[in-house]
């Protein structure tokens, strides 16, 4: 029985957590755009799912009017982090360098924050949530890496400070 017990525990804690798993019968309305346009910028994006199911983030960044930043956000009811400490997310870029963002709680008024290049082929970003460092309005702050028992939101950001289209291409999203 004791065997029995271990080899579930085993199976239990290195199995991973599925944040978002995109497919042709999602529906895009729980993910929403958060554009440059808050601060008086005009950049535009929008999110869709394709018919092969993946999440697909496009748009153009435009750094005129002090804009400069697109992004594409998802939350949710938290979900324990512990004892995952990676995020692990299989997506395909345009050969641009993106952020993943998250928040602990969405009563955080900041974001912990990792960018990644992307390759312009199908890829898999390991993200150790022990690399993201915490960031108010593109400023990085005087506090720790991600230490948080829970993580309530996602996010997708492009602002590489040009002007430039952009095509990222999502198919899923664990904790590993």
């Amino acid at each position: 029985m004791r065997t029995v017990l271990a080899l579930l525990f085993v199976f239990v804690l290195g199995k991973d957590t599925e944040l978002y798993n995109f497919t042709a019968n999602n529906a895009a309305n729980d993910w929403y755009v958060v554009n440059d346009g808050v601060m008086g910028g005009i950049s535009q994006s929008r999110f869709t799912i394709n018919a092969e199911g993946h999440g697909v983030f496009k748009g153009s960044v435009s750094i005129e009017n002090n804009g400069g930043f697109a992004s594409v956000q998802h939350r949710f009811a938290p979900i324990e982090v512990k004892p995952k400490n990676k995020v692990r997310i299989r997506l395909k870029g345009d050969g641009k360098n993106y952020q993943f963002r998250i928040k602990g709680s969405l009563q955080d008024y900041y974001s912990y924050i990792y960018t990644f290049e992307t390759t312009g082929d199908w890829q898999e970003v390991v993200i150790p949530l022990k690399d993201m460092y915490p960031s108010f309005r593109g400023r990085r702050l005087d506090a720790p890496n991600f230490d948080r028992n829970s993580i309530a939101q996602l996010t997708f950001l492009i602002a590489n400070k040009r002007n430039e289209d952009f095509q990222l291409l999502l198919d899923r999203i664990n904790l590993d």
